[in-house]
């Protein structure tokens, strides 16, 4: 088993490898200057939630490089309770822009779970799109296929109101669908997990601003068993403190 899974993550790493070669391939152009090379590093939310114990704490973040046309764009997500890392996702992915606003993502995905050896951790081949919705919505949806015939849907959405030119209120929602049960991670099949926020940012600068808000959670069907089984809450509301930052 170790074996196939070092061959697969092996096949998925040289997949991302060309797709990113690719990319920068087709850069040469005659003209850098129209076409520059831009970077972006953006924290989107490092944050303490507040709860009757353990002491979590959040980090969602995602850089990308590129030119107009064609990124290289990295996401990462991480999790601690209690000075431990619980769960770390990572993304890497090509992002061709097919529209106004639009991009086309693929790429691989890993899922980590540094905290207990027992639990495996998962690869994925992602598809997906991302960009700007009617009315200023920011869309994030992606298909995952991984081993096994396992496959999973998430999708998010993000709105921003500006209250002031400084303060702003951003309400946002992330679904999570998976094809099948794997009770090893604790995820069942069908409608798995909703998270949902509303957080209230004061830029600083535009490039730094602290936060308040409220995190919602709940799980559903088998994923919301198996955390039963293991004693764990199928549904949390928890206030959070932090600060977003991109340069």
């Amino acid at each position: 088993m170790n074996k196939i899974m070092k061959k697969t993550n092996a096949y998925y790493a040289t997949l991302c490898l060309n797709l990113f070669t690719l990319m920068f391939a087709n850069q040469v152009r005659a003209d850098a200057a129209d076409d520059p090379l831009l970077t972006l590093f953006m924290l989107e939310q490092l944050e303490y939630r507040d709860a009757d114990e353990d002491n979590p704490a959040a980090l969602s973040g995602q850089f990308w490089a590129g030119y107009d046309l064609d990124k290289l764009w990295i996401k990462a997500e991480l999790e601690r309770s209690d000075g431990v890392t619980e769960e770390a996702e990572l993304q890497a992915l090509y992002s061709k822009a097919i529209a106004p606003y639009w991009d086309f993502q693929m790429g691989w995905r890993k899922d980590f779970q540094p905290s207990d050896e027992q639990i495996p951790s998962r690869d994925w081949v992602v598809v997906g799109f991302q960009g700007l919705a009617p009315y200023f919505f920011e869309v994030d949806t992606a298909l995952f296929l991984g081993e096994s015939g396992r496959s999973a849907l998430r999708l998010e959405a993000e709105y921003e109101m500006l209250l002031t030119q400084r303060l702003i209120l951003s309400p946002e929602i992330e679904l999570n669908i998976y094809g099948q049960n794997d009770p090893l991670t604790g995820v069942g099949s069908g409608l798995s997990d909703i998270e949902a926020g509303l957080r209230l940012r004061y830029e600083i600068k535009r490039e730094f601003a602290p936060y308040i808000g409220i995190n919602w959670s709940k799980k559903f069907g088998n994923t919301a068993h198996y955390s039963s089984l293991e004693g764990q809450p199928t549904s949390e509301t928890q206030i959070v403190l932090g600060f977003r930052v991109w340069f």
